[in-house]
């Protein structure tokens, strides 16, 4: 069964703006990966600063591949390994497996 795993990132007001537009210019580096299945970014509407990073996979092997590889790679920086300041003032990740699920029926 799937694996959910979401990142709870605590953003500061004035660096929103800052984290939208990091992941926006990361958007396609999880989709290619293998055992990838969904990904979605939750901005925080009321009462929290906290966004959600929701990805899905199909194994808890296919996490951690991505990431040892791909994930690690699109954190490392620019030229000369320098990395910008992160725009979450904290992160803690959650684990779930799917136990049950449900899709829209179709007409």
């Amino acid at each position: 069964m799937s694996v959910v795993k979401i990142n709870v990132l605590t953003v500061p007001a004035e660096q929103r703006e800052v984290l939208e537009k990091r992941f926006a210019s990361r958007a396609h580096t999880v989709e290619s990966s293998d055992g990838f299945e969904w990904f979605e970014l939750l901005r925080p509407v009321e009462g929290t600063d906290q966004y959600l990073v929701y990805t899905r996979w199909r194994d808890e092997a296919s996490f951690q591949a991505w990431m040892e590889g791909p994930m690690k790679a699109a954190h490392q920086g620019g030229a000369g390994g320098e990395r910008p300041k992160p725009a979450a003032s904290g992160s803690t990740l959650w684990s779930f497996e799917v136990v049950q699920q449900a899709a829209p029926k179709t007409a």
